[in-house]
């Protein structure tokens, strides 16, 4: 039975999950302050409970002064702060689930607030234009890489069972992947991706330093940004190569492959997602993400269309074949706190529609 993939047990280093469903990483803005609630940590523990076998928790502030763009997301530094995250763990921990922060910064992308001085490969937020902030200094870039490793440090003194870095959707990491707002001359840019690559490298190595060689850590990556959905850092899976490669030798464990529709091809000749090459290439286990169980996607979603139930029988093919090892699950899951268990159990009538609204609270 093709379900059965779903729901096979998976192991990495110290992760041991009951099953393959990942919840992805959705920006909540619940977070007062940037402190996460009491009402966080129960949204979290609610999925938990259901048996999502890892909680990827909504992007979460490193310590520079713009890494966020809303002061209503959650940050991960400050005793407040951290504390509050304890408890999430706690929580998550108490009902049986494991939970991994994703570590974040905006850079140039713009959001409803500006917190501070902004961090950009080249002071570009698209392709084009005149630079509307100052390229990052050597300093800049140094201090950006050390707030990284030093999350990553918390989060396991913290118990998280996992970290993830967000390299993905056009912020800060993947602005130095892309070639259209990184037109830097020193060693974190070039005309090639993998020396582009660079800037998340050292970022990976600092992160692997900080928790050690057995901690579980995991990068999220995409090719199209909110700034142009079909760009493309690599164009072919020789420049796919190139750029992952790198990462994965400077500590990245498992590569979470976000894309829009799961089941659109990454290259010409080959049925393979991202998520398929990312794992051919490299070797390493990977997360396929976008619009999974649903009729639309996350985009349009924000504009305020539905999307319904959709059938899982392509992804469990795939999934059955190993073309990659997780299944990221966003906006099902955020509407229904209990959609891994009608899955499991049959219960498909019982699947929720997914509406905008549902953005507006926390189920």
């Amino acid at each position: 039975m093709a379900l059965d993939a779903l729901f096979k047990p998976f192991e990495f280093k110290s992760l041991k999950l009951p099953n393959r469903v990942v919840m992805a990483p959705m920006t909540r803005s619940f977070s007062p302050g940037g402190v996460a609630t009491d009402e966080v940590a129960a949204y979290y523990r609610r999925r938990a409970e259901n048996q999502v076998a890892l909680i990827v928790t909504e992007g979460t502030g490193v310590a520079r002064p713009a890494s966020l763009n809303d002061a209503n997301i959650p940050r991960f530094h400050g005793e407040k702060e951290l504390a509050a995250w304890k408890k999430v763990v706690d929580e998550v921990h108490a009902a049986g689930g494991l939970i991994a922060p994703q570590l974040w910064h905006v850079g140039s992308a713009k959001g409803k607030d500006v917190l501070g001085k902004i961090d950009s490969p080249s002071g570009l937020s698209k392709p084009g234009g005149a630079p509307f902030t100052e390229p990052m200094t050597d300093e800049d870039v140094a201090d950006t890489i050390a707030a990284f490793a030093s999350a990553a440090a918390n989060a396991k003194a913290l118990g998280f069972d996992a970290v993830e870095l967000h390299g993905a959707h056009g912020y800060l990491i993947d602005q130095f992947f892309w070639n259209g707002t990184n037109v830097r001359g020193d060693a974190f840019g070039g005309p090639g991706i993998a020396e582009r690559s660079r800037f998340a490298a050292e970022i990976l190595r600092a992160v692997r330093a900080a928790v050690g060689p057995d901690y579980p850590v995991i990068i999220r990556l995409s090719q199209w940004k909110q700034q142009d959905y079909a760009v493309k850092n690599a164009e072919t899976p020789q420049l796919l190569e190139a750029w992952l490669q790198p990462l994965a030798d400077a500590g990245a464990d498992i590569f979470h492959c976000s894309q829009r529709r799961f089941w659109e091809p990454e290259f010409e000749g080959s049925d393979l997602n991202f998520a398929g090459w990312a794992k051919k290439l490299t070797g390493a286990p990977t997360i396929t993400v976008g619009s999974v169980g649903l009729s639309g996607e996350f985009i349009a979603a924000f504009g305020g269309e539905g999307s319904q139930p959709a059938s899982l029988d392509g992804l469990l093919e795939r999934l059955e074949r190993g073309e990659f090892d997780l299944v990221g699950v966003g906006r099902a899951i955020l509407q229904d706190p209990e959609w891994v268990v009608k899955i499991r159990d049959g219960r498909q009538d019982e699947l929720k529609s997914f509406e905008r609204s549902a953005l507006g609270v926390l189920y």
